[in-house]
């Protein structure tokens, strides 16, 4: 059988965290070279002059999700993959990156609590497909923008070697 199950798991130690540390955005046009082995990620280059942009996020206001689409009827997988961020304060720089990543088909890294990073939108990109800016009700709320990216790929992200990361945001 071409897809033969290669592996079982036991349970492991309790030591596995939720939520995301930051997330990186640069446009997917800006992709030179990938190379990857057995969903990791081992060699990433970017067109000269190209970066990954940083934002960090505070705790507990960032998610990825990764939701399995398939059809039976027509024999088809796909992932859906869905990252939410929050970004505190309304203000005008941030606006106006908003406006930008709006326009963009973006690759994103998202850096976990784990200290992992995986790669949104390798191939067919990510979009920026909802948001808000709120000033909040009450004194405690949140003010700021909630943006939603969404991409729909052939896999699972892959993880990203870290010893990339300094090179891809330089």
């Amino acid at each position: 059988m071409a897809c033969a199950l290669t592996t079982g798991f036991t349970l492991d130690c309790r030591q596995s965290n939720g939520g995301i540390e930051a997330v990186y955005f640069t446009e997917i046009a800006n992709k030179a070279t990938l190379t990857a082995a057995s969903g990791v990620i081992t060699a990433f280059t970017l067109a000269a002059t190209k970066k990954f942009f940083k934002y960090e996020l505070r705790k507990k206001t960032g998610q990825l999700e990764q939701n399995i689409q398939v059809n039976n009827e027509n024999g088809t997988v796909f992932y859906e993959q869905t990252l939410t961020v929050k970004l505190d304060k309304l203000e005008v720089n941030k606006r106006n990156e908003i406006l930008l990543l709006a326009k963009n088909n973006l690759m994103v890294i998202v850096k976990d609590n784990n200290g992992k990073y995986w790669l949104v939108g390798e191939t067919r990109g990510a979009l920026l497909s909802a948001g808000k800016g709120t000033t909040g009700t009450a004194f405690g709320d949140m003010s700021g923008f909630e943006l939603t990216f969404t991409g729909e790929e052939p896999e699972l992200a892959k993880e990203v070697d870290s010893t990339l990361i300094a090179t891809l945001t330089a």
